[in-house]
C-alpha cells in the first residue's frame, strides 16, 4: 500500500509562520512536523511507499532538500487543481494500489492503520475516514440554572453530537474513477465533489480513533500551546 501526504496547502492559518517555511516543516523537539508523519506511516510493514505532494518550485522545496534522496519517499509537484486534481495527478502511481492512505500533513495522529484499513474492507467502502465522538475543550464550560452559575467545567471533554472528521482517509482505487469524471474542472475537491456524493450512496465508512489523541497543527502556536498532547501524541507513535 502507497501513503499520499498531502503538505501542498498555502498555510494561510499558519502566517506568518508560513511565509518562512512550509506547515509541514513546522518544528518539534528539533525535527520537522511532516518526519513524524512519515515516520510513523513506514511504521507499518504493509506502507511499501509515502508520496509527498508540495510546491517544491516555493516553500515545499525545504521538505525535499530535508530528506535529498532518502529510499521510499517520491515527491510530487503540487498540481495547484485541488484534492482531488492532486490524487488524479498521480493516478499512475496508484493505478496498482487496491487502496491508499490520504494523509493531510497539519493532522497528527497515531491512528491505527491496520484497523482502519480492516473497517474499510469490512464495510466494502469506497472510503474510509478517521473521526471522533469526544473532543477536549480549550476554553472553560459553566452549567446555568435560571441565569446562575452552578458549577464550572474547566476544559472538559466533550461528547459531540455530530462525528467530527480528521484529515485522515483509506481510498480505494475506485475514488481515482470517480476524479476523473470531473477532470473538466479547474479544481476538484475531493470532499465536496466526489466523497459527498459517495456518503449518498453509503459508500463511505467510519473509522472512530476512540481515547487516541489528535490535533490540527494549523501552526506553532497551535503546537505550543498543546505541547502535553504533541507529547502525548509522539508517544503514542513511539517515536
Amino acid at each position: 500500500m502507497k501513503a499520499v501526504i498531502l503538505a501542498g496547502g498555502k498555510g494561510t492559518r499558519g502566517k506568518p509562520y508560513t511565509e518562512y517555511f512550509p506547515k509541514a516543516m513546522t518544528p518539534i523537539n528539533g525535527k520537522p512536523m511532516i518526519d513524524y508523519i512519515i515516520k510513523y506511516l513506514k511504521s507499518f510493514s504493509f506502507v511499501s511507499e509515502v508520496i509527498v505532494i508540495s510546491d517544491f518550485n516555493g516553500l515545499g522545496g525545504q521538505i525535499k532538500n530535508y530528506y535529498q534522496k532518502q529510499k521510499g519517499i517520491t515527491f510530487v509537484q503540487d498540481s495547484q487543481s485541488g484534492t482531488g486534481g492532486d490524487l488524479l495527478h498521480i493516478a499512475n502511481k496508484l493505478k496498482d494500489e487496491s487502496e491508499f492512505v490520504l494523509w493531510f500533513v497539519d493532522n497528527l495522529c497515531a491512528i491505527n492503520l491496520k484497523k482502519m484499513r480492516d473497517v474499510f474492507k469490512e464495510k466494502n467502502s469506497s472510503a474510509c475516514i478517521a473521526t471522533r465522538t469526544k473532543r477536549k475543550e480549550e476554553t472553560g464550560f459553566a452549567r446555568v440554572e435560571d441565569g446562575i452559575i452552578k458549577e464550572f467545567k474547566e476544559k472538559p471533554m466533550m461528547k459531540l453530537q455530530l462525528s467530527e472528521c480528521l484529515g485522515i482517509y483509506m481510498l480505494g482505487k475506485d475514488i481515482i474513477k470517480r476524479i476523473k469524471a470531473k477532470q473538466k474542472q479547474k479544481e476538484i475537491n475531493l470532499s465536496y465533489d466526489v466523497l459527498q456524493q459517495l456518503s449518498k450512496e453509503g459508500k463511505i465508512s467510519a473509522f472512530d480513533i476512540g481515547e487516541i489523541e489528535w490535533i490540527d497543527a494549523e501552526s506553532p502556536m497551535v503546537l505550543e500551546r498543546n505541547e502535553k498532547t504533541v507529547k502525548k501524541i509522539i508517544k503514542q507513535m513511539e517515536l
